[in-house]
């Protein structure tokens, strides 16, 4: 059997090599352990040994070729043995009758000349982020959506709930104004739905133009219809046909919901028809409680609504460390938010026009409306012939590191890939697809990719969880409450926490997770700090601006080596009392 030859990965940070010159041509013996080619790295010049005796059946890439990594680059086996037509990533599969659509990637010309190189299937983030990396890479681009430019992150998720949090947090700080001093009637505050409603559309609409904008900015083709797959380099939209050398899929995921008994009454409803509500609902039940559903909860409860929350595992945001799932559980129930744990549904029954969700424990929700917030699946609509060609894992489709499929023109970003769902992740996924695409292979780099939940109060998380770093070895950990930050409590935000998770061998920040006012910006810090490999000794040195949110990180690994001077230490007395 053939033995691939593929560009090494010569170190962490080497992402492609240009290959000098082969040592052998096709057709030659070669002997395993001795120099079939040289290669050139940013670092240093080396020389790729044969992995194997035999012959050199193929070479995929001819002298001065730059290769991403782990591609494969040719063969070595017995003379006439068959071989793929086209490169593939080292260890990969090649079905039979893919061989001949496999071209690109290898330095043969391809025979035909296709009107683009570079398709984009969606506009999401995603989507949006490679049309406009490959057309100001000079490529040209187009791009198909079959709704509205920005994709469900810019109409239906992200950023209209950002609008219905916000408003949320205004009406809580409303509410809270007259112990700060503000006098502003006796009347208590309440929301106008239509009028969040228009708000919220404005900010949609901004942010679709801001995408067409860019669009037209890259020089990028848009289509305005529904894209479908009818060969591997043919797509079908509309009435017409198009062909790109390059395919890139980012066409999202779609709402998911559950098949109870019951489940199609007009008043249970997935995300996306919450964000066309003109009226609060009284009584809203939650199926879910990940980060779409506790940001909902977050939000109705300040419009008005009294809202239960059913989470059929033991901890809300069960993603989270268990610390931030606990602080965010306590601060629901303080602001009158019913949270049931451990909740299963057995089914959706019907009372005075109203849906009842029953549990199997026997408990009866009445509701006036009920969202299910169970998760989102990848929306592989646009696949067409390709569907059955492509790999998946757990209904998604797998990619490597540049976000290639098992067919090397065709790439899939966000939440159609098995990659990450988060919108900041598919955008990187989106750049790294369209620079690969344009031939300047660009790796995702979506190692600790944040999580956040922007509800009241925000959370965000990075890196390992307690339960997961106790499984590596032995470890600090460091606390620093909100309570005890000049900034937090001069705005009358002093609930939540930084806990910092380190290796106490050496110091190495493995997990951040915070609850507060600000932990979905505060965060970023903590990213930065872990990919540039910064330890806790380093981080609690580092000044910070007093007072700031931020110090409470800084505090938190000072925490962790115990030596925070803005805590108490344990089972010491008070200051005012030691002699």
């Amino acid at each position: 059997m053939a033995v691939e030859v593929f560009m090494p990965k010569a170190g962490m940070d080497m992402q492609e090599g240009t290959i000098i010159r082969w040592l052998a041509a096709v057709g030659d013996r070669v002997e395993e352990g001795e120099p079939l080619l040289e290669i050139e790295t940013d670092k240093v010049s080396m020389e790729v040994e044969a992995p194997a005796s035999g012959v050199l059946l193929t070479k995929y890439f001819d002298d001065g070729s730059v290769v991403p990594v782990v591609t494969v680059i040719g063969y070595i086996g017995e003379a006439g043995e068959h071989v793929p037509d086209a490169p593939t990533m080292a260890g990969g599969q090649v079905r039979a009758e893919d061989e001949a659509i496999l071209k690109k990637g290898s330095s043969k010309k391809d025979e035909r000349d296709f009107p683009y190189r570079v398709a984009v299937i969606g506009s999401g983030p995603a989507g949006y982020m490679a049309a406009v990396r490959a057309g100001r890479m000079g490529a040209k681009t187009i791009l198909f959506e079959g709704k509205k430019l920005g994709g469900t992150c810019t109409n239906v998720g992200c950023i209209p709930m950002k609008t219905y949090n916000n408003t949320a947090r205004d009406v809580d700080d409303i509410r809270k104004s007259r112990e700060r001093g503000i006098v502003i009637g006796d009347e208590p505050v309440r929301v106008d739905m239509q009028k969040v409603h228009d708000f919220k559309d404005s900010v949609t609409e901004r942010m679709g133009k801001g995408v067409a904008t860019l669009l037209k900015d890259a020089a990028v083709e848009v289509v305005p219809e529904e894209a479908l797959l009818i060969g591997p380099h043919t797509i079908r939209a509309g009435q017409k046909t198009y062909q790109a050398e390059q395919i890139i899929l980012a066409s999202g995921s779609l709402a998911q919901t559950l098949t109870y008994p019951g489940v199609d009454q007009p008043e249970i409803l997935i995300s996306d028809g919450m964000f066309d509500l003109t009226e609060v609902p009284d009584r809203l039940v939650i199926v879910g409680g990940g980060v779409i559903g506790c940001e909902m909860a977050s939000a109705f409860s300040r419009f008005g609504s009294k809202v239960t929350v059913v989470e059929q595992q033991e901890y809300l945001v069960p993603t989270f460390d268990r610390e931030v799932s606990e602080a965010v559980r306590e601060s629901f129930l303080a602001a009158g938010i019913t949270v049931i744990n451990g909740g299963k549904i057995e089914r959706f029954d019907r009372r005075d026009d109203h849906p009842v969700v029953v549990l199997v424990d026997g408990r009866e929700l009445e509701a006036d409306l009920v969202l299910m917030a169970v998760g989102r699946k990848p929306n592989l609509a646009c696949l067409g012939v390709m569907k059955d060609r492509l790999d998946y894992e757990r209904g998604k489709i797998m990619v490597d590191e540049y976000c290639r499929t098992n067919i090397p023109h065709i790439f899939a970003c966000g939440d159609i890939s098995n990659r990450s769902i988060h919108a900041h992740s598919a955008m990187k996924m989106g750049e790294a697809a369209a620079s690969t695409a344009c031939g300047r292979a660009k790796s995702t780099g979506l190692n600790r990719a944040p999580l956040c939940l922007y509800g009241i109060p925000e959370a965000a998380g990075i890196g390992l969880t307690e339960r997961e770093a106790r499984k590596r070895g032995d470890i600090m950990i460091g606390r620093f409450p909100f309570a005890y930050n000049g900034r937090a409590v001069a705005m009358g935000k002093p609930e939540g926490f930084v806990k910092v998770i380190a290796d106490r061998a050496y110091g190495e920040i493995l997990g951040v997770h915070i609850v507060g006012a600000a932990a979905c910006e505060m965060i970023v810090e903590a990213k930065t700090m872990m990919d540039m490999e910064i330890t806790v000794y380093e981080v609690a040195e580092i000044m910070h601006p007093h007072p700031t949110f931020s110090e409470a990180f800084m505090e938190a690994c000072a925490d962790a080596i115990s030596d925070c001077l803005n805590l108490v230490r344990a089972g010491s007395e008070p200051a005012q009392e030691r002699k």
